[in-house]
């Protein structure tokens, strides 16, 4: 099935900032959409998210250029072309971009024509999207925002995320469930203590609170005063975001007016895994503070899970160094920090046959789009962060878990807390 025609426009993301969603017309008259996403804490390893920068529109933030490049660079390249060569085509749009952060077309303008392509073939082919992407039929564990910090909330906290793990459950529509109780009870416990003041970007509660350690133990109130046990039904999750706490060698904690040497850090951050339900924890150190990585997997990674977000940027040569040097013991996957849907898929497997877990995850400024639902279940990932319970942008991702889930039928699997057996570094 060849492609007809190519075209972009700009559309909304979650923030109200705009961002491009690509057309791709097939020869039979099937449309395949693309929808890139954003983020608000983002890695120097990412590809370029190619903007505008021309303050008479949407403060710079407008992304005429990309789409320009959309029209007029790959369109001529891939109209015409068989739908089905996804590789080839993504090559060739990187090849025609010629940079090593596609920061000439724009990793926006490349992704959107990426995912289109894939969504366009699915339909081609009459298959679901999560077919189109791997041969998976296992549903991904959430992992669920209940306090939302750093960039996502004003720094309101430092620690970027709170959230939750329902390793307890026993399925999928399960998890969602008791992840639901403890939400809803977190914010009833919140109005009551005066302490809610918002929702933050990703849908969890914007807290007033003046400690780190007082976070992690009202989580455990609430977990508690949802009926759960902690640890055993559901556990913690930490997205520590620890690049934008590192200056000067030293971390930062703005809230508690505290500073640490990369040491004290590391020891902070293994005492709270000693003294709460933590069963993993993200990007704990800054990306260029690899030593410190390599220590606290070394004393950690047998034990929770160490995901590397910024330091990996779903980057198949920063994760082949990750897995050489044993910096940790699992991947964030976002599509939008390497540009193309090839990449990320090799970004997964090349994970996977580590024997590390990889974890697909949304951004912070979203959009209605569901392709990451599909990549986690297609490519058995195994577990899925789109943010929290709440706001569309998020629930649409778990809904979507849920329609695929019904479509599997007996067919569909879920591992649950086994996924975390047989930690290895």
């Amino acid at each position: 099935m060849k492609i007809k025609s190519l075209d972009a426009y700009t559309i909304f993301d979650s923030r109200g900032v705009p961002t491009i969603e690509a057309e791709i017309v097939l020869e039979n008259g099937l449309i395949g959409r693309g929808i890139v996403p954003s983020g608000a804490s983002t890695g120097q390893f990412e590809a370029l998210e190619l903007r505008d920068d021309d303050q008479t529109h949407f403060h710079g933030k407008s992304v005429e250029k990309a789409i320009c490049h959309i029209r007029h660079d790959i369109a001529p390249l891939i109209c015409g072309k068989s739908v089905f060569d996804q590789r080839d085509l993504d090559r060739a749009m990187c090849e025609l971009d010629g940079t090593p952060n596609k920061s000439r077309l724009g990793a926006n303008a490349i992704l959107a024509t990426s995912m289109a392509l894939t969504n366009s073939a699915a339909l081609a082919a009459g298959i679901p999207l999560y077919q189109r992407l791997g041969s998976g039929t296992l549903l991904p564990l959430p992992e669920i925002q209940l306090i939302g910090g750093g960039a996502h909330a004003q720094w309101r906290t430092d620690v970027q995320d709170f959230l939750l793990i329902a390793n307890g459950a026993k399925s999928y529509a399960q998890t969602l469930e008791m992840t639901a109780n403890v939400y809803h009870t977190a914010g009833r416990l919140l109005k009551e203590y005066g302490l809610l003041t918002g929702i933050a970007d990703e849908g969890g509660f914007w807290p007033n609170f003046a400690t780190h350690e007082e976070i992690l133990d009202f989580i455990v109130e609430a977990i508690v005063a949802a009926g759960y046990v902690p640890g055993q039904d559901i556990s913690l999750s930490l997205d520590i975001a620890a690049s934008d706490l590192f200056h000067d060698g030293r971390y930062r904690f703005a809230i508690e007016q505290r500073e640490f040497t990369p040491d004290q850090f590391r020891v902070l951050i293994g005492g709270w895994c000693e003294r709460y339900p933590i069963i993993s924890i993200e990007d704990p150190f800054a990306d260029v503070d690899p030593q410190s990585w390599v220590k606290f997997t070394n004393e950690w990674g047998n034990k929770i899970q160490i995901i590397g977000d910024d330091l990996f940027t779903t980057n198949p040569t920063r994760i082949r160094q990750g897995i050489e040097n044993k910096m940790a013991n699992s991947v964030l996957i976002k599509l939008n920090q390497i540009g193309t849907v090839s990449e990320t898929l090799d970004a997964i497997a090349l994970t996977q046959q580590a024997g590390w877990r990889p974890v697909v995850s949304a951004r912070s400024g979203e959009t209605e789009d569901t392709f990451i639902s599909h990549l986690a279940v297609g490519t058995a990932a195994g577990q899925l962060k789109v943010g929290s319970f709440a706001r569309s942008e998020r629930m649409v991702k778990w809904n979507e878990v849920l329609r695929i889930s019904r479509q599997l039928g007996d067919k569909a699997l879920f591992s649950g807390a086994e996924i975390f057996c047989n930690l290895q570094t």
